[in-house]
């Protein structure tokens, strides 16, 4: 089994392994960002390049390193690589222009934007962005479309990662939608309006890391950090159905997927799940979801905290007396 070093630590891989998920192995402070891979969905990743490394050694057969920066969800490991992300500025410098390009398009709709609060891309130029812009020109835009009764799609938002052309080629019975034209004028789009309407359709807005896709049904009524988080389950015919129910006091206002640290939905679910089932009576609830504490739907949200004793009077009185030595200092 093939060694690799990335940022000072070794891991041992299996052989096919890419540089991304052996840096997604040894935790979050090593691992590249990642936009357009999704470990569920085949052939995704090398489209964002927001996951550039640098190989410093190639392996110990050929220890030259690679001339440019690598994108890490597609290079495979080599016995004694060693790989530089975080600790490069090359990586870092490389990344911010990256992100600059992503953005370059993007409207700043995040105050009304349904993803902000969970937007990869909202993380992504937080950690990696500039503080300013350096383009002045008016930005792309498109014509919009209707794609779906339960789906609604903003072009202008898309940075296309494919996510959702992979989800739909590879878990619907039949894709429906894609992107066309070239160039600046490339666009997610179907030729007849209203045509998604598949069983597995909804997935696209869970595999969506900005707010290109997104949940009619969910549209507008709260932002992400004032809902509370419960994973649930039920006896489906067509899915899993493990989700998460997105609360606000007793009304479930939407359902998605489960999803790991990564972001990644761990297994698809099917419409009847995501739009139809909106009581709780409908579910088995297990508990409150473990959010991460670094993210802002963690807000109030205090499930798995370990509260302090609080100490009573005779406790206080118990405590030893403080005193002051001949230095003048506080000894107990």
């Amino acid at each position: 089994m093939p060694k690799v070093t990335i940022d000072g630590k070794t891991i041992e891989v299996a052989d096919g392994t890419t540089i991304l998920q052996a840096a997604r192995m040894l935790g979050k402070e090593v691992a590249p960002p990642a936009m357009c891979f999704y470990t569920n969905l085949k052939t995704s990743g090398g489209y964002c390049r927001t996951c550039l490394v640098k190989v410093s050694k190639g392996s110990d057969k050929d220890p030259r390193p690679m001339p440019k920066l690598v994108a890490s969800c597609r290079t495979p490991i080599m016995d004694g690589m060693e790989v530089q992300n975080n600790t490069s500025p090359e990586v870092i410098d490389a990344r911010k222009g990256v992100v600059e390009f992503l953005l370059i398009n993007h409207p700043l709709d995040c105050p009304v934007c349904d993803q902000a609060g969970e937007c990869h891309l909202q993380d992504l130029s937080y950690e990696n962005g500039s503080a300013k812009t350096r383009t002045e020109f008016e930005r792309r835009t498109f014509n919009k479309i209707e794609i779906g009764n339960k789906i609604q799609l903003h072009m202008t938002r898309c940075i296309l990662c494919y996510r959702c052309v992979k989800v739909a080629e590879q878990i619907t019975d039949g894709r429906v939608h894609g992107v066309i034209n070239r160039g600046d004028h490339s666009e997610i789009s179907t030729y007849i309006e209203e045509v998604i309407d598949n069983d597995f359709s909804g997935n696209v807005i869970d595999v969506c890391p900005v707010g290109a896709l997104t949940d009619k049904t969910f549209r507008f009524k709260s932002r992400v950090w004032f809902t509370k988080p419960m994973s649930a389950h039920r006896t489906c015919d067509k899915c899993s159905g493990k989700v998460t129910l997105w609360y606000q006091g007793d009304e479930v206002l939407r359902t998605t997927g489960r999803k790991d640290q990564w972001g990644e939905v761990e297994e698809f679910i099917c419409n009847t799940c995501r739009f139809d089932k909106k009581l709780t009576s409908d579910w088995t609830i297990e508990g409150p979801t473990i959010v991460d504490k670094h993210s802002v739907i963690s807000a109030n949200h205090y499930e798995g905290m370990i509260i302090p004793n609080e100490l009573t009077l005779n406790d206080i009185k118990k405590l030893p007396l403080l005193e002051k030595n001949t230095d003048g200092n506080t000894e107990f």
